[in-house]
């Protein structure tokens, strides 16, 4: 009987123990930790997918048909301005300057008499004017076959760098035909699409928003050394996208950007005043993002609110919420409406400097 006794109590005291432990922990599991939104004067990066073009980028082709004759670049060389690229055959127009100025000859000669005659009055004045005419008219064909001619010589018409080229010497070249494409690459442009509310925040806010300094993210993730400034929007809005084109210039000096390529430009944009809330602290549910709201009861209620930006960890958030409410920090998949929590309150400040915010 004496140790059923002590069974029994061993018992008591152990089920005590469970049941205070557990208790305790029920008690730990529900203190929440809270916050509140953190008003602050800061700036973001925004990455924008850009095409890169070259400032100058054109297609060279030629003027006159016939052989290829000389090709004397290769492709990727650096030319200068004036420097001579291809020469077609140019025997036929050689000729037909020839035949032109030697009907120049012939015709000058012929004015030459018409006015000796019409100083003795042999000839009118009418016939006079009409030998001059035709001398003039010789000229021009003169001018004409000279500037033909000088078409089988193309020549560089800027600094820049020799693409492809799809011809090679003795092909029979068209009037018009593709020889190759020039880019001067000294400078690049990059294009980025940017929204409507992003391109009013940018026109309406020039105070601000800063300078127009930009940087470049290149294909590999890494950054090109050097800044960008954007210097000019286009004119119209894409009716499909709702989005216009903005355009900013890199200096190139080491030519590592090349026209066609691709790239994130990356704007630093700067918040004033803006209420800033951490990501985890927020739930989504199609689309929309929702935090819970503790009131002084310490009853939790969703509410929806908008996003007016994203950073890594943090949102900034509209005016669906005021500094001054207190929102749940973690937990938020564990309680519902209406429940009723016992938190604990974390300043704002030592939240967001866990989470290495920049800020001004």
């Amino acid at each position: 009987m004496k140790r059923i006794a002590m069974l029994m109590g061993l018992g008591v005291i152990l089920c005590h123990t469970s049941c205070t432990s557990e208790k305790k922990e029920k008690e730990e599991i529900s203190k929440y930790a809270v916050t509140t939104p953190l008003k602050i004067d800061t700036s973001f990066t925004k990455e924008y997918v850009s095409q890169i073009k070259s400032v100058r980028n054109i297609e060279i082709r030629a003027q006159e048909k016939g052989y290829m004759q000389n090709i004397y670049v290769d492709e990727g060389q650096s030319v200068k301005a004036g420097q001579l690229l291809f020469r077609i055959m140019p025997k036929m127009y050689e000729a037909e300057l020839m035949k032109a100025q030697a009907e120049a000859k012939s015709v000058e000669i012929e004015l030459q008499n018409t006015k000796t005659l019409a100083d003795k009055n042999v000839v009118s004045k009418n016939e006079l004017t009409m030998a001059q005419a035709k001398l003039d008219q010789a000229k021009a064909e003169v001018a004409l076959a000279k500037l033909h001619l000088s078409f089988t010589e193309i020549k560089a018409p800027f600094d820049g760098t020799i693409d492809r080229i799809p011809l090679k010497l003795g092909s029979l070249v068209d009037e018009g035909e593709l020889l190759t494409n020039l880019s001067d690459n000294s400078q690049m442009f990059a294009y980025f699409n940017v929204s409507e509310p992003e391109y009013l925040d940018y026109q309406t806010n020039i105070k601000g928003r800063g300078d127009n300094k930009v940087s470049l993210l290149l294909a590999n993730s890494q950054p090109l050394k050097y800044k960008g400034e954007v210097e000019t929007v286009e004119s119209e809005f894409d009716n499909e996208t709702g989005n216009i084109a903005f355009r900013a210039r890199f200096p190139n000096p080491d030519k590592l950007l090349k026209n066609g390529e691709t790239g994130k430009v990356q704007m630093t944009v700067p918040l004033k005043g803006a209420l800033i809330i951490p990501q985890k602290a927020t739930y989504e549910i199609q689309d929309k993002v929702y935090v819970f709201v503790v009131d002084k009861n310490g009853v939790v209620r969703s509410r929806n609110i908008s996003i007016s930006s994203r950073m890594p960890d943090l949102y900034v958030v509209g005016n669906t919420l005021s500094e001054n409410d207190k929102i749940l920090l973690e937990g938020v998949q564990k309680v519902k409406d209406d429940d009723k929590i016992k938190y604990e309150f974390i300043a704002p400040k030592e939240v967001i400097s866990r989470l290495q915010l920049k800020t001004e």
